[in-house]
C-alpha cells in the first residue's frame, strides 16, 4: 500500500513535467543575479513554493480528468510519456481521496511558503501567489475549466512564463523590470508550445470527453502548424530581447531553436501517428530547457 501510495506521488511529482517550473524559475533567479546577489534562503523558499503547487494542479486536475473521463479514453496506441495524464487513478495507485489529500496538502504548503515570503520579504508577491494558484486549480476544475475551454494554453504560456519568472525575481529584487518580462515571454511560448505537442496523442480522448483543447478545435492538421507559428512567435521574441534593452548575450536562448525546428517538422509529417510524435514531444521539452539555459547564460554574462 505504502509503495503504491509512493509510486501515486512519484507521478504527480512528475519530474518531466516539473522541469517547466525549473527552467522558469532558473531564469528569474538568473536574471536576478545579474542584478545583484540571491538570496539563497528565499530562493529556496520561492521553488518550494511553485513546486507544491505543480504537485497539487498534478493532483486536482488527475480528480477532474477522472470525473470527465478524459484519461479512461485513451487508447494503448495513443500512450505517451508526456500525454495521457498522469494515471495515478486509471492504474490504481491512488485512491480519489488520497489523491485529494495531495493536492490540497500541496495547495497549503504553497500558501504557507506564500505568506512566509509575503510576511517577511515582499509583500506584493501575494498577488502573483494568488494568481498561480487560481491558474493551477481551475486549468482543470469548475466553473472556468480553462483546459477544457481551449484557454489551457494561454494559462500555461501565463504561468510558465511571466507569472513564475517575475515572481522569481521579485522575491529577491522587491521590484519588476519590464526586460524581465519580455525576457520570460519566448519561454512562456515554449512551454506552451510544449503542452500544445503533448496533447495530439489525447486528441481522441479528449474530443469524446468534451475537453477543447486548442488541439481538438484547430484539428490536428492546421494544430500542427500552429505548433510551427509558436516557434516562429517565440524566434521573434527573442530576436527583439536586445531591442528592450537586454545583453545580445541572451540571444543563446536561440539554442532552443535547433530543436524545436525539427520538432515541428516531425508533427507536421505525423499529426496523427503518436509513435512518430514521441520523439518530437522530447525535442519540444528540450526546447524550452535549452532557451532557458541559453538566456540565463546570457543575462549572466552579459551583466
Amino acid at each position: 500500500m505504502a509503495t503504491k501510495f509512493a509510486q501515486g506521488f512519484w507521478r504527480l511529482a512528475d519530474p518531466k513535467i516539473s522541469l517547466a517550473s525549473a527552467a522558469v524559475m532558473l531564469l528569474g533567479a538568473s536574471a536576478a543575479a545579474a542584478a545583484g546577489p540571491i538570496a539563497v534562503s528565499w530562493l529556496l523558499m520561492t521553488v518550494l513554493g511553485v513546486f507544491a503547487v505543480e504537485v497539487a494542479k498534478n493532483a486536482s486536475g488527475e480528480v477532474f480528468d477522472w470525473d470527465s473521463g478524459t484519461d479512461l479514453r485513451v487508447r494503448e496506441e495513443d500512450r505517451s510519456p508526456f500525454s495521457g495524464g498522469k494515471r495515478v487513478l486509471v492504474d490504481g495507485l491512488l485512491t480519489r481521496g488520497q489523491t485529494w489529500v495531495i493536492a490540497i496538502g500541496g495547495y497549503l504548503v504553497a500558501a504557507a511558503v506564500g505568506l512566509l515570503i509575503v510576511g517577511f520579504r515582499e509583500p506584493s508577491v501575494l498577488w502573483i501567489g494568488l494568481a498561480g494558484m487560481a491558474l493551477a486549480f481551475f486549468y482543470h476544475a469548475p466553473p472556468f475549466r480553462l483546459a477544457y475551454r481551449g484557454l489551457g494554453e494561454l494559462a500555461v504560456a501565463v504561468s510558465y512564463g511571466p507569472l513564475v519568472c517575475v515572481g522569481t525575481y521579485l522575491v529577491q529584487r522587491e521590484t519588476i523590470p519590464t526586460e524581465v518580462v519580455l525576457l520570460s515571454l519566448p519561454l512562456g511560448v515554449l512551454v506552451a508550445a510544449f503542452l500544445w505537442i503533448n496533447e495530439f496523442p489525447d486528441y481522441s480522448a479528449d474530443a469524446l470527453s468534451g475537453k477543447r483543447t486548442l488541439v481538438v478545435r484547430l484539428g490536428r492538421r492546421r494544430a500542427a502548424l500552429g505548433f510551427a507559428w509558436l516557434g516562429a512567435i517565440s524566434a521573434l521574441l527573442v530576436a527583439s530581447l536586445p531591442m528592450a534593452g537586454l545583453s545580445p548575450a541572451v540571444w543563446l536562448g536561440g539554442v532552443a531553436f535547433l530543436r524545436y525546428v525539427p520538432a515541428a517538422r516531425t508533427l507536421i509529417a505525423s499529426a496523427e501517428d503518436t509513435a512518430a510524435i514521441i520523439p518530437a514531444q522530447a525535442m519540444a521539452l528540450q526546447s524550452f530547457l535549452l532557451y532557458a539555459a541559453g538566456a540565463s547564460a546570457g543575462m549572466l554574462i552579459g551583466r
